[in-house]
């Protein structure tokens, strides 16, 4: 008997369950496959893909706009190469990991379209090609700042010299374009030219301290005086220069560029029968070669400085007219980026500084300086006050008519009288000798704000006495305490011209310990207003040369500062220039006692400029007159 098996089914409902279960698993692994490419598909176009597009999109808005408020710099500057060479190469990772914070940030702005740029396999953010002109990329400026890092600007590297404390010159050094000769050493050759009425040649002696004086009567010490001409500064400071410590010959290092020009000398070759394209020639000239300088694109000419020993009218031409006077170097464009150092500058103008005019007394070395000061200690002064100068009856609002009756009518009052023909104010020994013998020297107005005499009477220890703020207080500031009382009197012009108060009574009412003090304080301050024999150096002092060069730098630096912080100066107001000097840390330009004294004139009252420098333009001219009767 044939044995049964267990199970008996037929064959074919076997066959219909195997089918049932193959067509479950194919299903299942086509379902599998279609969500996994769903998946890559999903995160390859849309995750990927729109990452990529966010970091595109910044990138090409970014080389729109200037993330930095700053005049950006000419070719061939590249700011990577000056700033930073050992900066390390950003790759695009790193960019991604802020991409998106960077977005976030970002409202409104344009979308380009994402197929575009999923066409591109690497973020165009690294790999644009670079220009001339190396501009940072704010998306790396907002890594940078997220890891406290400083921003580049091509005078990083100067900055930095400052931290390197084993470098006596770090922050300091001055870099001096190498102009072509016609504008300075040419203008020498021909220095017969420099003036219509005065052979300047001699007072270009001497590294421009003019001829040695001689001592015949006991005025001067023995060592250190010339017979220096007041329009001297331009060739006296270049020379002083050329010995200063901390020169430099790399541009990237330097804390401040000097431009050698003699620009006062320029202007006074043409002052006189020359039509104005004449007068602007060097000027013109001067501009063009400094902008076509890698130097210059480096801040626009801001760190730049040069210097013109005259007064700033001389340079402020307001007009194109034939008959108007001097040039229009300082309303160049350029121009207004650079610092000028003059012997006067305007009260309404921020691009002119003033310094001190040169005296008599240029000291070679630190002993001719203090035995100098300790004889002018010591001196017995048996006038209370005198003065040196000439009326001036054209002018009616000059008060030099009230002071010279004044002196003549004081029994303790000197007068040196200056007008046509011989006169002892021609003379340094005379004028050093009175100046010598008076306690306080009177210093009104000269043909402009400011007089040579003010410093000749300061160097003999002379406390001077001044009558518009002008003369001295808004002019010296690098030079001169802002309290002005520690070192002078002050007696406003109308107090004369109005009230006509005793000047004797006026300072004889000051306490004689306050006059000592006043008197101490001048001749301690006698290193800071003299220029030092330019062939030589002074060890101890610092004289009107370093102090001058000093605050350029210091105002060069600040400047860089300030841009690196991003602040900038929008409330500065350019009219009131004067008062911004003045200010103490904290304070705010407001209302002040000086107001008056510097109000624009009308439009219709006589004094026919937009600016205010109308009458100081004729006073420039006035100057150039008294010039020529001083040498007639």
């Amino acid at each position: 008997m044939r044995r049964r098996s267990p199970v008996n089914l037929p064959v074919d409902r076997m066959e219909k369950g195997n089918n049932k279960s193959q067509h479950s698993r194919i299903c299942v692994l086509g379902l599998l496959c279609a969500f996994f490419w769903g998946v890559l598909f999903y995160f390859h176009f849309v995750v990927i893909g729109g990452r990529t597009f966010q970091v595109t999109s910044i990138s090409s808005e970014i080389r729109t706009r200037d993330p930095v408020p700053v005049i950006r710099p000419n070719p061939p500057v590249d700011v990577d190469r000056v700033a930073n060479d050992n900066k390390p190469e950003i790759r695009d990772k790193d960019i991604d990991l802020d991409t998106e914070d960077v977005v976030e940030q970002k409202s409104g702005n344009s979308v380009t379209d994402p197929v575009e740029n999923s066409q591109n396999s690497q973020p165009e953010v690294v790999t644009e090609q670079k220009s001339d002109i190396s501009v940072t990329d704010p998306v790396v400026e907002q890594k940078s700042e997220d890891v406290n890092k400083p921003k580049d600007f091509p005078f990083m590297k100067a900055l930095k010299t400052v931290e390197n404390k084993s470098d006596p010159c770090g922050g300091r050094y001055v870099y001096v374009h190498n102009l072509p000769s016609r504008f300075n050493e040419d203008m020498l050759k021909q220095c017969r030219s420099l003036s219509k009425w005065t052979n300047m040649c001699k007072f270009t002696t001497n590294a421009g301290l003019g001829p040695p004086l001689e001592n015949t009567e006991g005025v001067f010490s023995d060592n250190g005086w010339y017979a220096t001409n007041q329009f001297a500064v331009d060739v006296i400071f270049s020379n002083r220069m050329k010995q200063y410590e901390c020169l430099t010959k790399d541009s990237s290092l330097a804390a401040a560029i000097f431009v050698p020009f003699y620009a006062g000398f320029d202007i006074a070759r043409y002052l006189w029968g020359y039509n104005i394209s004449m007068r602007d020639a060097a000027s013109l000239d001067l501009v063009d070669w400094l902008q076509k300088r890698p130097e210059w694109g480096i801040m626009g000419g801001k760190d730049h400085f040069l210097v013109a020993g005259r007064i700033t009218w001389d340079f402020r031409r307001l007009s194109e007219e034939e008959t108007d006077w001097g040039n229009k170097l300082l309303f160049l464009p350029a121009a207004k980026n650079m610092s000028m150092l003059v012997v006067e500058s305007s009260p309404w103008n921020a691009n002119d500084f003033a310094i001190p005019y040169p005296t008599y007394f240029h000291p070679s070395e630190d002993a001719e300086v203090f035995a100098w000061q300790d004889r002018m200690m010591n001196l017995d002064r048996k006038w209370l006050f005198c003065f040196a100068g000439a009326p001036r009856p054209d002018n009616p609002k000059s008060i030099r008519g009230q002071i010279i009756d004044q002196c003549k009518n004081s029994d303790v009052g000197k007068l040196l009288e200056c007008d046509l023909g011989e006169s002892k104010c021609h003379s340094p020994s005379s004028i050093m000798q009175m100046f010598q013998s008076s306690v306080f020297c009177l210093q009104p107005q000269g043909d402009s704000y400011t007089r040579r005499s003010a410093f000749d009477s300061m160097l003999a220890g002379c406390i001077p006495v001044f009558f518009h703020p002008g003369s001295a207080y808004t002019q010296y500031t690098w030079h001169l305490p802002k309290n002005y009382t520690k070192y002078s009197v002050f007696i406003p012009e109308d107090d004369l011209r109005k009230r006509n108060i005793s000047i004797e009574e006026r300072l004889s009412q000051i306490p004689p310990d306050q006059v000592k003090m006043m008197r101490e304080e001048v001749i301690n301050l006698i290193p800071r207003l003299i220029y030092a024999d330019p062939r030589s150096k002074l060890d101890s002092h610092k004289d009107a040369f370093d102090v001058s060069v000093q605050a350029i730098i210091d105002k060069v630096t600040r400047m860089r500062k300030d841009i690196i912080e991003g602040r900038t100066n929008d409330d500065f107001i350019e009219e009131l220039s004067w008062k911004y000097a003045l200010l103490d840390e904290g304070e705010y330009v407001g209302v002040h006692e000086w107001d008056p004294f510097f109000s624009k004139p009308k439009p219709n009252d006589g004094n026919s400029d937009s600016d205010g420098s109308g009458s100081s333009a004729e006073a420039a001219k006035n100057s150039w007159k008294n010039e020529q009767r001083q040498h007639s």
